[in-house]
């Protein structure tokens, strides 16, 4: 891993974002660029308080920086200000520098201007160039990264997500939790999840990495997924943007939309057209 995008907002969540960057980055030498941007100068009228509100800016995340490069062991952190709508100027400052991976916090409250952040972590998701973990504050980092969950449905993109989990796992000696999810009673559907299963199950046998298997029935995927990391007390979910669709997943919006609003646990987001890149 070579560089890694934070979204920040100067927020506690963003805060949040960061410090699990710094733990990755200690782990692959990968450097960190932190990236706030100005949401919310859009006129000619309004250019004197950008300019406030982007001195305002620099100075804040140049003492976030002063006060966080120490903790990275042999990686630099650097900063970059950009204008515009939030989830674009993040996906393309990962475009401009070739990220492996984005970390947004999902919400958080400081007295520094309106928070963006929770709003847009979703699009950030949706625009990113690559993969994305999303991280609400108030997640405990007091324990290490032990446990990731690995969602299997009967999509046909669901096994993409593998190869870059095994990564995540190997970079903290993790365990993956494979849990496979039936939707239906329908057979041939049920049938499929075993199967793909058992692949991610060779998968990660013929790679060494740790992992057990559970199964769930689930009328809506992100609630099961969600119950079952609490349950084992798990520190990771990794998604595919695109999953399975239920009845309950239509009413309610997109699965990976759900995950990333309400999962109390980081979530890790990768779009199908990524992953091959991503796990090079």
């Amino acid at each position: 891993m070579k560089e890694i995008i934070v979204a920040i907002d100067f927020s506690k969540g963003s805060l949040y974002a960061l410090e699990l960057a710094i733990d990755i980055a200690n782990k692959t030498s990968a450097n960190i660029m932190m990236v706030w941007v100005d949401s919310e100068t859009d006129t000619d009228t309004e250019l004197s308080i950008g300019s406030e509100l982007r001195n305002d800016a620099k100075v804040h995340i140049e003492k976030i920086q002063k006060d966080y490069q120490p903790k990275l062991v042999n990686s630099t952190l650097s900063y970059k200000l950009r204008k515009g709508r939030v989830y674009s100027e993040i996906a393309n400052q990962a475009k401009y520098n070739d990220a492996d991976l984005i970390i947004a916090g999902t919400h958080g409250a400081s007295g520094f201007e309106k928070m963006w952040m929770g709003s847009n972590a979703f699009r950030i998701v949706t625009y990113a160039p690559c993969p994305v973990i999303t991280i609400r504050y108030g997640f405990n980092f007091n324990k290490k990264l032990e446990k990731i969950i690995l969602p299997v449905d009967s999509s046909s993109d669901t096994r993409q997500k593998v190869p870059f989990a095994c990564r995540m796992a190997k970079y903290f000696d993790a365990e993956i939790h494979i849990l496979g999810l039936y939707t239906t009673t329908l057979k041939a559907i049920r049938r499929k999840v075993d199967t793909y299963v058992e692949q991610v199950e060779k998968y990660m046998d013929e790679n060494n990495v740790k992992h057990l298997t559970n199964f769930l029935e689930a009328d809506n995927t992100t609630t099961t997924t969600i119950e079952y990391s609490q349950q084992i007390n798990a520190d990771l979910i990794v998604i595919m943007t695109e999953q399975e669709k239920t009845a309950a997943n239509f009413w309610l919006g997109p699965y990976a939309q759900q995950m990333v609003n309400n999962s109390p646990v980081p979530v890790l987001s990768i779009q199908p057209v990524e992953i091959n890149n991503a796990a090079r």
